[in-house]
């Protein structure tokens, strides 16, 4: 039972690989900065097509407080929809997972549903839901909840065959078999698909903010759109990456450390 043989020394060398990591990641961005500010200059670029790194710095600075406030209402409508989009996923996972028959009627429904595009839909939950935090939230759902339900199902329908035939032997109960060894042996797929989510959980509220909003990232990048200010943009989309990056890394040293039996805790702690 490989979730049970779990390495419990994860955080000293996760710790310890994350100031590396960290670096890279600077040199990566000081080069990106570096090629952009390159391009602007060498092709003369005016500002309100491509600004410089210099022109979107100032922004941040000028407008820090403006743009943070209004990171904080995105980052509480991906928080949200996260949390929502997550039980759902879930519950439609083990539902799929456990009944033949809603294999067989609920599967196709949701894998049909990631083919309505969600600019369609947007204007629709902006009418049901209003021009607040619900319609945000829905949307958010909408985009994570797929990702969620494929990765904990597969994780569900690929329990080692040898750990059921050993519950059958001892008699226990689907349930017992379901809460003891295939929903604890499924945790690291759950995992992935909420990496998954929280990468484009961002995409969701930004895009029904873009709808319909009087706050938030994508509020203000439309805002600065037709205004022409665009280092204004530059700056909402880089707090928008800050957001997101931050969101992911913290989920994936969270996961890391509550599941020591997954893969991803397993390399950490080699």
């Amino acid at each position: 039972m490989s979730f049970l043989r779990a390495r419990v020394s994860v955080s000293p060398a996760f710790s310890g690989s994350f100031l590396p990591g960290a670096v890279r990641a600077l040199v990566t961005f000081a080069v990106l900065v570096a090629v952009w500010q390159a391009a602007v200059w060498l092709f003369a670029m005016p500002h309100f097509i491509l600004p410089g790194p210099d022109r979107v710095a100032l922004s941040l600075w000028n407008d820090g407080h403006y743009l943070a406030s209004n990171a904080l209402v995105t980052l509480g409508e991906i928080l949200l929809g996260l949390v929502v989009g997550t039980a759902l996923g879930v519950a439609s996972a083990l539902l799929v997972a456990t009944s033949p028959l809603a294999r067989r009627w609920v599967l196709p429904l949701l894998v049909m549903s990631q083919a309505l595009p969600v600019f369609a839909i947007a204007p629709l939950l902006v009418v049901w839901f209003g021009y607040g935090l619900a319609s945000k939230v829905v949307m958010t759902t909408i985009i994570i909840f797929f990702p969620i339900t494929s990765a904990f199902q597969d994780g569900l329908r690929r329990t080692e065959p040898g750990l059921i035939d050993i519950a059958r032997l001892a008699h226990a109960s689907p349930w017992t078999t379901l809460r003891v060894i295939r929903i604890p042996a499924a945790l690291p797929s759950l995992a992935s698909g909420l990496r998954v989510a929280a990468a484009a959980a961002p995409i969701g509220a930004v895009v029904g903010e873009w709808v319909g909003a009087s706050s938030g990232l994508g509020y203000v990048m439309l805002q600065a759109n037709a205004r022409s200010q665009t280092d204004v943009l530059f700056a909402a989309l880089f707090v928008l990456g800050l957001v997101a990056a931050g969101l992911w890394f913290s989920l994936d040293a969270l996961l890391t450390r509550a599941l020591p039996w997954s893969p991803a805790a397993r390399l950490a702690a080699d």
